[in-house]
């Protein structure tokens, strides 16, 4: 039972590194906490489901899987574009961008709740199969394949940020959008693709989960809190970083449940954060800056 826990953290885990990772990538560019990141990762599941309805087939999951990871992405770039550039050409302050950031997050997530309603829904469909065995802990098909997905987005963005031009400019813009501008770089073209790239991981994200577990609207709620605190564990604004603390928070809290009631799941999670901040603000990979080092 105790590797069952260690198997169910990597699983948990990989999942929020899929969100931290989005959260990151917009972070790291804007620098403002995207709260609405999670109703985004909310609407990529329910979009899926939307399609996966009407064409029940391989074809169909094919399509819809496709298509929901593109409307997440589409949805990420309209908040940008309708909410967060207004206010960038306004120079508002931070508070300002996360309040709106929180408003874009309620409405959407009770616009959800208007079209499909408060009941729960499922992607699953067809027989329930057994698991496979694992030194002796049981995976199914679907915990191999968010394992498997996590791990080669991980890889691929960081090397579309490392080795790329689109990289590359995304880095300049997030040290220095002045310098960048100064250089030939558009900073509102790579704040756009951060956010559709940031967002369709999301949507990624939420269809995973959607697999092993059921749609309700405020499901983006519990999954922006925990890619916040695998951010920050891992480094705010670290890539690595955030998969690192994804994978650390995922494994905490399975590990911490077999000591502790399972309902103390999300105080671990705080805990670890409150932990975090107090001894090592910089996170497992951040750097320290000269104000954390004073």
């Amino acid at each position: 039972m105790f590797l069952q826990s260690i198997a169910n953290g990597i699983i948990a885990g990989s999942i929020y590194a899929i969100v931290a990772l989005g959260f990151t990538v917009i972070y790291r560019t804007v620098r403002f906490f995207h709260f609405a990141h999670g109703v985004v990762y909310a609407a990529g599941a329910y979009l899926t489901y939307s399609l996966i309805s009407s064409l029940p087939s391989v074809t169909g999951w094919m399509i819809g899987v496709m298509v929901g990871v593109g409307c997440a992405s589409f949805i990420g770039l309209l908040i940008d574009r309708f909410v967060y550039f207004p206010l960038r050409r306004q120079k508002s302050s931070d508070l300002v961008f996360l309040i709106s950031s929180f408003g874009v997050f309620i409405l959407l997530q009770n616009l959800i709740q208007l079209l499909y309603g408060a009941q729960v829904l499922t992607l699953r469909t067809g027989a329930v199969v057994e698991g496979h065995r694992f030194l002796g802990a049981i995976i199914t098909t679907n915990q191999i394949m968010i394992i498997v997905v996590a791990a080669l987005l991980a890889l691929a963005l960081w090397y579309v940020i490392r080795w790329t031009k689109i990289g590359k400019a995304m880095r300049a813009v997030s040290d220095d959008s002045i310098g960048a501008s100064a250089v030939g770089i558009y900073p509102e073209k790579i704040i756009a693709i951060a956010f559709a790239l940031g967002s369709a991981l999301a949507g990624v994200a939420g269809i995973l989960i959607s697999l092993e577990t059921n749609l309700m609207p405020t499901m983006g709620f519990n999954a922006i809190l925990k890619g916040v605190i695998a951010s920050i564990v891992g480094g705010i604004g670290s890539l690595p970083g955030a998969a690192v603390g994804g994978l650390f928070v995922g494994l905490a809290e399975n590990v911490g449940v077999w000591f502790l009631p399972a309902q103390w799941k999300d105080v671990i999670s705080f805990a670890i954060l409150i932990i975090f901040l107090l001894l090592r603000p910089s996170g497992i990979l951040g750097e320290k800056t000269e104000k954390n080092r004073m």
